[in-house]
C-alpha cells in the first residue's frame, strides 16, 4: 500500500492538538494571562528552524521547557510559529519555535497537559514503513477460545446484528 493512499489520523489529531497551543498563545498575546494561568512550553531546541542563544542550545542541546508567566514580552503569534522575549540569567534573550517544534504544553494552574511526537524525516520513513508492512487483521473468537489469545484478537460477534 502506497502512504498516499493512507490517511494519517494520527499526524491530523497532533495539528488538531497544537492548534490548542495556538489558541492558548494567541488569547495570551491580545489579552494577557488571565488569573493564575500560567504557560509551560517544552520544544526540542534542536529543531533546524528554532532560534536560541547558543549558550542556551549548547545548556539544553536536545529539549528545554520554558514559563510564560511573570516575565514576557513581545509575544507573537502565527500559525507556523511563536516568538517571545523571555528573562534568562536576568537577560532579555528573544527567542522563536516553530509550532512543529513543540513537544509538550502545560497550564498547572487548570491541570492542563499535551505531549507531543516530534517527528523526524526517520520517524515519516519508519512510520511510512510500517503503515505499508502491517496490515490489521481481525480474526473471529469463539465464546471459550484459550484466555491467552484474548489480547491479540478483536471479537466481532458483539458487533453483529441479531
Amino acid at each position: 500500500m502506497d502512504i498516499m493512499d493512507t490517511l494519517r489520523y494520527d499526524r491530523w489529531i497532533e495539528d488538531a492538538l497544537k492548534s490548542v497551543v495556538r489558541k492558548a498563545l494567541n488569547y495570551c498575546q491580545e489579552h494577557g494571562l488571565p488569573g493564575e494561568h500560567h504557560f509551560y512550553i517544552t520544544f526540542a531546541t534542536d529543531h533546524p528552524d528554532v532560534t536560541i542563544p547558543d549558550s542556551l542550545r549548547e545548556q539544553y542541546p536536545e529539549e528545554i521547557t520554558i514559563v510564560i508567566e511573570h516575565e514576557f514580552w513581545d509575544l507573537e503569534v502565527t500559525n507556523e510559529y511563536f516568538a517571545v522575549v523571555l528573562s534568562f540569567s536576568e537577560e532579555k534573550t528573544p527567542i522563536h519555535v516553530p509550532f512543529e517544534a513543540v513537544t509538550g504544553f502545560a497550564d498547572p494552574s487548570v491541570k492542563f497537559g499535551l505531549q507531543f511526537k516530534m517527528e523526524t524525516v526517520e520517524d515519516h520513513d519508519e512510520s511510512d514503513e510500517l503503515l505499508e508492512e502491517s496490515e490489521p487483521v481481525l480474526e473471529e473468537v469463539s465464546k471459550d477460545s484459550d484466555d491467552e489469545n484474548k489480547d491479540n484478537v478483536i471479537a466481532l460477534d458483539a458487533f453483529r446484528k441479531k
